[in-house]
């Protein structure tokens, strides 16, 4: 059975000539990150340009995700680029200082001394300098060390517990939806949104510049993890952010959030990405540690969709290395993923056509000797509906549509197939599917194989075939 669990790669100086990101898709990348908080807009449709020419060339599906970057809640620059500080001294953030010193710092974030109060709790670079708020005077905070060390320009700064009024989409952001828009980016990242509402603003913005993308929520924030309900409900899928959520959260709380933010996505059949520091010791090494391979194994067995490189692909030494490292560990841990996982597929709510046919698809799967599950689609809806559930069947979904192709290439267990645009005739269609299937070793001749398809044809899917492959 092909690896079920898909792999994002984060492109960067590392990643960006051609023969690496061939090699990076060959070892198994299947959805490439642009990051929008580096690079400019023909940066990105370049790199964009280049991964469709490569996985058009090697005949593989290969999702874009366009990462906004999201309000810059930093400190400013210091007149020698860092200090340091030492615990129990005092420290000001000024909104209104140009350049840094050992006393005080500018601040990216105007609106700082608008959002803390004494008592507050800040956290700089990535939560490993705390300060604790004494007092606010115009556009000071005054803060004590609680633990100090070296600070260094343009270090981020979350405040323990959330509270920050950033929103989510800047003016920069803004324009980045246009350029993910133009660039035909399979899925947008949207960070630090706090709401339901920063979702629909994102696609509000996204299908106003023409974009059919899925909006990815980045669960980074206090307050996205209370409104994770209302923000699956208008997302795609979720990215289980672990840097700033963990920051923000405390460290020992992200285990559990991530288990129980990807069985909630999976319950509501939207997607999950799992990032952050996959694989962080590769960005030097040529192979993980055995702490990474178990982070990155608990992933796959906790459901994730994707698992994604950050630095390692976009600024490591390794890049390939880590992507077949990471490939590696996903297919070792889905040998011990139990059919269903945690979903029993009798609990599972449906009430469209659709969803009837693909859990009917799945029962027979569970009762039925099924080499395989292959799904005619137009939109891709039917395909994730039938990889919500761990069935142990393969699913393959045949699509005469590039946009459903390459979205699809992020959805767990699924593999997609393209079919000719003009190959419209039904029993062709369920020929080429057999064909395909026997070409690609899935089914020999007399395996049986389930079907869905929407008749007549441009409907969802109403029909579940069981077909036996013929004998030639």
């Amino acid at each position: 059975m092909p690896r079920g669990t898909k792999i994002v790669a984060t492109l960067g100086p590392a990643s960006t000539d051609p023969a690496v990101l061939e090699q990076l898709i060959k070892a198994g990348v299947n959805t490439v990150r642009l990051n929008f908080s580096h690079g400019t807009a023909q940066d990105h449709t370049d790199r964009a340009n280049t991964v469709r020419a490569i996985a058009d060339k090697l005949g593989v599906p290969v999702a874009v995700l366009a990462d906004l970057q999201g309000p810059k809640i930093r400190i400013g620059k210091f007149e020698k680029n860092k200090i340091e500080l030492k615990k129990g001294s005092t420290f000001i953030l000024d909104a209104a200082c140009e350049l840094g010193n050992a006393e005080r710092v500018g601040l990216d974030y105007k609106e700082l001394p608008n959002d803390v109060e004494p008592g507050a709790i800040l956290l700089l670079g990535d939560g490993e300098l705390q300060l604790e708020v004494l007092e606010v005077r115009g556009t000071e905070v005054y803060t004590t060390v609680l633990f100090g060390g070296v600070l260094s320009n343009n270090k981020g700064i979350n405040r323990k517990g959330g509270g920050l009024t950033a929103p989510a989409l800047t003016a920069k952001d803004m324009e980045d939806i246009k350029t993910a828009a133009a660039l035909q980016a399979d899925y947008i990242a949207v960070s630090f949104p706090k709401s339901a509402a920063d979702m629909y603003m994102a696609r509000t913005l996204l299908r106003a510049a023409g974009g059919t993308g899925g909006l990815i929520a980045k669960i980074e924030r206090t307050e996205a993890v209370a409104n994770l309900d209302e923000i699956l409900d208008a997302s795609d899928g979720i990215m289980v952010a672990r840097g700033d959520l963990a920051v923000e959260v405390g460290d020992a709380s992200v285990p559990a959030l991530q288990k129980m933010m990807i069985k909630r996505a999976r319950a509501k059949r939207k997607l999950t990405i799992t990032a952050t520091q996959m694989m962080e010791s590769m960005i030097s090494s040529p192979v993980p540690t055995r702490a990474e391979v178990s982070d990155c194994a608990n992933a796959v067995l906790d459901g994730t969709d994707a698992v994604m490189l950050s630095a390692e692909s976009a600024a490591g030494k390794y890049p390939v290395e880590a992507v077949e490292a990471l490939a590696r560990t996903c297919i070792e841990a889905e040998r011990s993923v139990e059919r269903g996982g945690d979903v029993p597929l009798d609990t599972l709510p449906f009430d469209r056509i659709d969803q009837t046919v693909a859990m009917a698809t799945l029962y027979a799967a569970g009762h039925l000797d099924l080499k395989a599950i292959a799904a005619l689609t137009n939109s891709g809806v039917s395909p994730l509906w039938l990889s919500r559930y761990i069935s142990g069947t393969p699913i393959y979904a045949f699509t005469r549509d590039q946009t459903t192709y390459r979205k699809m290439a992020l959805f767990r267990h699924v593999q997609p197939r393209m079919m000719d645009a003009d190959l419209v005739d039904r029993d062709a269609q369920i020929t080429h599917v057999q064909t395909a299937l026997l070409k690609a070793g899935v089914a020999a001749p007399n395996d049986r194989i389930a079907l869905t398809f929407g008749a007549p044809a441009g409907q969802g899917a109403n029909t579940l075939r069981i077909l036996e492959i013929p004998s030639r």
